[in-house]
């Protein structure tokens, strides 16, 4: 049960961090938002390490270069949802989420070099096919086409991210994890964060600030639950991150899905665990 909490723990904060970083998107420019998430990331850590000196691990790796690869998708992930939930809501920008493993199985072909079956691939289109349905409504009603497409690129950039982490898995570590995803993020979007900087008040800096604790304590916890249970036990508590956004768009915005959105949702369900189902037994 310990790996499932830590989970479920996990898509909570993620979801508070979405629904944080759309409240701040109105007010403040994406580039400095993400730049204090990583600066509230390495200041946590380098304060946890000088209490306890090498806590979370060790900090150098063997594979820079996909480190580097994997900040990149991380960075493209935070800008593209940003961007995204800018002007859709949290619950629409999650389904487009959900596409990721198709995106990840696709990726897995390209670069490595996995074989799979057709019944995989179907049921991919199938989930696609549910995105669009549930995106239906919010373009009727005079929803950007672009949004949508920010979605989609944080969602491919999660899937690449995602990809890397399997070439990785054998470099444990917390403490690396942030220290190569945050720094070089960091040092990219600061010259922009600083052209473009808005002054924040009063508050601003504690829920600016929260976003780091919050995508900190969010990585955390999901990495301790995959040392407590397997890929196949976690994967299907995935979809109730799709319970906190739409419980966060009701409470904050007042916003419910569309029948069609929640039709498109059991579609992307069905796709995503059918494709997963056809994609273990070929394994």
């Amino acid at each position: 049960m310990r790996g499932s909490v830590l989970m479920l723990a996990a898509l909570g904060l993620f979801a508070l961090l979405d629904t944080n970083s759309k409240l701040l998107s109105g007010s403040y420019p994406v580039e400095q938002v993400v730049l204090l998430r990583h600066l509230v990331l390495l200041g946590l850590l380098l304060a946890l390490r000088a209490l306890r000196p090498g806590a979370g691990g060790t900090l150098g790796t063997a594979h820079p270069a996909l480190h580097l690869l994997r900040a990149a998708g991380m960075m493209g992930s935070a800008l593209g949802f940003f961007l995204a939930l800018r002007e859709i809501p949290l619950a629409e920008g999650y389904l487009v989420y959900f596409t990721a493993p198709f995106m990840t199985l696709g990726l897995a072909t390209l670069v490595l070099g996995e074989r799979l079956p057709r019944a995989v691939w179907l049921w991919c289109g199938v989930g696609f096919g549910g995105v669009l349905l549930a995106m239906l409504p919010g373009l009727r009603a005079g929803g950007s086409l672009l949004a949508y497409g920010y979605a989609f690129m944080a969602t491919f950039s999660y899937a690449l991210v995602m990809t890397i982490n399997r070439r990785l898995r054998h470099e444990a570590g917390v403490a690396r994890l942030i220290l190569w995803s945050s720094l070089p993020g960091a040092l990219v979007l600061a010259p922009f964060a600083v052209a473009h900087w808005v002054p924040p008040l009063g508050t601003d800096w504690l829920f600016l600030s929260l976003n780091g604790v919050l995508a900190g304590g969010g990585t955390i916890c999901l990495a301790l639950a995959f040392r407590n249970a397997s890929a196949a036990q976690l994967a299907p508590l995935e979809f109730s991150a799709l319970l906190w956004a739409v419980l966060a768009d009701f409470a904050v915005w007042g916003v419910l899905p569309a029948p069609m959105t929640l039709a498109g949702a059991a579609i992307v369900v069905l796709g995503c665990v059918m494709s997963q189902r056809a994609h273990r037994s070929h394994g």
